[in-house]
């Protein structure tokens, strides 16, 4: 799916979604109204209050996790990107005649690297790539193994260490690249805002009034766009929000490697 597909599907269904709802509290709430007690009014009161606030704090918890997790994503961007170029550079290190032969595959390996997340959306043409980098990882390790056997040995010392932590960010990369708000979270806060949509649907029943269109529009503008916000952070470069800035980082790594 791309990303105004993405786009064109959320966004007004779930807006509609709202709409819907407050509706339908509205056509609820006035039959309800004249049958409803002072203290009932006043025990609906307390209830409606607590599940607004059950929807903000479902609101804050799932921004800050979608917030974290993408401040994370692009840290280890940026974290890889220094990870490869110390890598190639401890490369000097070992006897010249191995060198050219390392530094190819490493530019081979970069361009992996960068290809595997900025063809996202694309996932088959990401898990080709990550798959590409996987191979040439493998190669890497063996030639500088071989290598090493005829270098100095405090050349050990710092190849090694660099190509570990090249290597094992790829994994963390990997992981992060599937960790989201778990669906039960995200379902339980679509829940409640339905719920909430309703209520306030109730509420503008009770005043007998259908409500001003312009703030009703605005209410659940504002809620559909909150929630695409979340998920799109939790999701960068399958939506709007993208982290191609970052990749910058690589891209002049790979630059570099002459």
């Amino acid at each position: 799916m791309t990303d105004s597909m993405w786009v064109i599907l959320f966004l007004p269904g779930l807006f509609l979604c709202v709409l819907i709802f407050v509706e339908i509290g509205r056509r609820l709430g006035t039959r309800r109204d004249e049958e409803e007690t002072e203290r009932e009014r006043h025990v609906r009161s307390i209830l409606e209050n607590a599940i607004f606030a059950l929807l903000g704090v479902m609101t804050a918890f799932t921004y800050a996790g979608a917030a974290s997790r993408f401040d994370t994503r692009r840290t280890l961007t940026v974290q890889e990107a220094n990870a490869v170029g110390t890598a190639y550079l401890r490369l000097d290190v070992l006897p010249a005649a191995a060198q050219p032969a390392l530094r190819e595959l490493f530019r081979q390996y970069a361009a992996a690297r960068l290809a595997r997340y900025q063809v996202l959306p694309d996932v088959d043409a990401s898990e080709v790539q990550a798959a590409r980098a996987l191979a040439l990882q493998g190669e890497i390790w063996k030639n500088s193994i071989t290598t090493l056997k005829d270098a100095e040995p405090a050349a050990s010392l710092l190849v090694l260490p660099a190509l570990n932590e090249m290597i094992d960010i790829t994994s963390t990369r990997a992981i992060m690249l599937k960790t989201h708000t778990p669906p039960v979270a995200l379902a339980v806060l679509f829940v409640i805002t339905l719920v909430c949509s309703m209520l306030i649907g109730s509420d503008l029943a009770r005043k007998r009034t259908r409500g001003l269109p312009l703030h009703t529009l605005g209410f659940a503008l504002a809620l559909t766009v909150t929630i695409y916000v979340i998920i799109d952070l939790d999701h960068p470069r399958f939506g709007l929000i993208q982290l191609d800035y970052v990749d910058q980082a690589l891209s002049d790594v790979l630059a570099g490697m002459k």
